[in-house]
């Protein structure tokens, strides 16, 4: 929604967006209490910029190309290897 707000100038979705980033925020902070910080700011970071692409492909019609997926594939790749390492504490 934040491309919708043309600069916080529109008032419905510029709602949308503070909604929107406080949900985010609220649920990255209940994450917080069952894994490490680093490996949740991953996930939410690399499933924002991945359904971020995907919504810019889906509602704008941006241009989606070999090295967009490539991308794609290695945030995801990562978000895994993160996981996969786990923690000590």
């Amino acid at each position: 929604m934040l491309k919708q707000t043309a600069g916080f100038k529109r008032l419905l979705p510029t709602f949308g967006v503070i909604i929107g980033y406080g949900f985010a925020f609220y649920f990255l902070s209940l994450t917080l209490q069952s894994l490490q910080i680093g490996t949740a700011y991953a996930i939410w970071a690399g499933l924002g910029t991945a359904l971020t692409t995907v919504v810019g492909v889906i509602f704008y019609k941006e241009y989606f190309n070999v090295k967009k997926f490539v991308g794609i594939v290695l945030i995801i790749g990562g978000v895994v290897i993160l996981n996969l390492a786990g923690g000590s504490h």
